[in-house]
């Protein structure tokens, strides 16, 4: 199974509707993102970049997370993560959903240490 262009245009936009709908996740996102269309695109290039290895995508999402460390939480993180299989399994065939599904769960894994490292950090 080959992930496209076309899948990752079809999951990002409908998965982050679903997120901006969300009562706990949405006020986040929505709190923290003023151009939806530009930061929608970028995600897009990021999928794309790590998916595909388009090289799209030219940012550091270490530092756009830690920005946002207080809301940065394990059930933030689950919350997030069931939302995008759910939005995936919705949106795509079971054996592409199944690769986006995965990448998420490592990319997220990374995320939360990384974070976690900047808490210790700054608490010592």
């Amino acid at each position: 199974m080959q992930i496209t262009e076309d899948d990752i245009a079809k999951l990002v936009p409908a998965f982050y509707a679903r997120v901006r709908a969300d009562a706990v996740l949405g006020p986040i996102f929505n709190g923290a993102i003023e151009d939806w269309p530009h930061h929608l695109a970028k995600l897009q290039a990021f999928w794309s970049s790590v998916l595909l290895t388009s090289g799209r995508y030219k940012g550091q999402p270490m530092v756009a997370h830690v920005r946002h460390e207080p809301h940065m939480t394990p059930d933030n993180f689950a919350r997030w993560l069931a939302l995008w299989r759910q939005t995936s399994a919705d949106l795509l065939a079971p054996e592409a959903a199944a690769i986006f599904q995965e990448k998420a769960d490592r990319i997220a894994e990374s995320l939360q240490l990384g974070v976690q490292f900047y808490r210790d950090r700054n608490a010592a």
